[in-house]
Parts: C-alpha cells; structure tokens; sequence
C-alpha cells in the first residue's frame, strides 16, 4: 500500500508505539491521522493533519460511532494494548480479562467496525501489532501471551477474507519495546520509532508479517521445535528467578 495521500486511524496514538506509528505516517506523506485515545487531549497535535479522536477500543458502541463518523480512513494501525505480568497460576482473572478484551476483541471489532470503511474507500490496510509472546509464552506474561496468541490466530484468518475486497493486512512482531509499559524490565529493548518504521516499510513492501528484531526472528524460525528449542530456557530463566 502507497501511504502518501492515505488517511490513517491508529489507536492508542496518545504514547509509545502509537504516537511512534503517527510520526512516521506523517513524515510519508499521509494527508490525516486521526489519533485515537481515551482521552483525546492526552494526544500531542504537533501537525495540522493529527485529528484526535475519542476511541475506547473495548467499547463496542464508540468503536461503532467512530467508524460511522470517520468515512474516509483508509489505513487501520491496530496499536492499543495493555500487559500485566503474572504467572498462569497468579494472574488475576480481571487482568485476564482486561488484556483478552483490549489487545484480542478490541482488534476484532475495531476491524470488523472500519472493513466496510476500507472496502468503499479502495480495500485500504489493516496494521495489527503483535508480539513475540504471540508464539511463545513465558510465565511472567501469561495471559498478556493467550491475548496476543489469539489476536495473531484471528489475524491470520481476517487477511484471507479481507483479501477479498482488496485490503491488506499486516501482522508485526517484536520483543521488549522501550515504552512505559516495559518500566522495570531488565532485558534489551527496541525503540517504539523502530517499530513503527518496520511496520510501515513493512506494509509499503506488501508483506504479510513484519519481525521487528533479531529476537522475534530467532522465535519464528525455531517454533518448528519450540519445546525443545525455546521453553527449556524460558524454564531455567523461570526457575532462576524463584525465592
């Protein structure tokens, strides 16, 4: 997809990756981005063509009257998330279920909501973020980890039907990103602005999926046989870490 000229929606757009993925839209040339959050005036409109807009991505009756008002988008950036750290036999269920109805059904409806939109528009793209922990989980992220595995699946299913009217879709992965959801991690870390360059690069080039970095790249190539490749670390990591 050409984004010179395109009309962007991109969620979560108030910080990190988000406010990364409005930047880089801008500096290739899109005409609008309107820049969703809960709160519209925590978005910094550093350029005339940022429009904030009011978007809870887990409710279904503002996602509903988003996508009625906005005709003209013709690029979803799927970026809103929350994590929690949490072990499967720890993790509160509220978390659980915070982190399965913002990164999972929220992409559901979001897309769902705006297909129709892209559809009139040309086809247009959808840009989903993922993660790594979509194809591997390490305890301290479980359920973070079953709602990126799930949005990953339904991912790869939407891009056939999508395909249909002629709208792109692509999946990105990466580890650690260097925002304030990763204050505390002691591990290496790739820069939100990378990660939205990868992903539009990603999207002009017509790929299906985007690895940010050297770690998701590593993850992918060996799920052919990730319990012996990948979870006897993730284990001895585990294990080193308990009292």
């Amino acid at each position: 997809m050409e984004i010179t000229g395109a009309v962007a929606l991109v969620t979560g757009a108030n910080r990190g990756i988000g406010r990364s993925f409005v930047a880089e839209l801008l500096a290739r040339g899109a005409s609008k981005v309107y820049a969703g959050a809960r709160d519209e005036s925590s978005v910094e409109v550093t350029d005339p063509r940022i429009v904030p807009v009011r978007l809870d991505v887990t409710d279904p009756g503002r996602i509903a009257a988003v996508a009625a008002e906005l005709r003209d988008v013709t690029l979803l950036v799927n970026n809103a998330g929350v994590a929690g750290f949490s072990t499967p036999l720890t993790a509160p269920l509220d978390q659980a279920r915070r982190e399965i109805e913002t990164n999972y059904l929220g992409v559901v409806g979001l897309t769902q909501a705006f297909a129709p939109v892209l559809a009139v528009n040309g086809g247009g793209a959808v840009v989903t973020m993922l993660s790594v922990v979509s194809w591997v989980a390490p305890p301290a992220l479980s359920t973070y980890a079953g709602s990126k595995a799930a949005v990953w699946a339904w991912t790869n299913a939407a891009r056939i039907e999508l395909r249909q009217q002629k709208t792109e879709v692509v999946g990105v992965h990466v580890g650690f990103v260097d925002t304030d959801l990763t204050i505390g991690v002691d591990s290496p870390k790739v820069e939100a602005a990378t990660v939205a360059t990868a992903a539009l690069d990603g999207l002009e080039a017509g790929a299906a999926e985007v690895s940010v970095d050297d770690f998701s790249r590593q993850v992918k190539s060996a799920l052919s046989d990730d319990q012996r490749l990948l979870y006897p670390e993730l284990e001895r990591q585990f294990l080193a870490a308990q009292p």
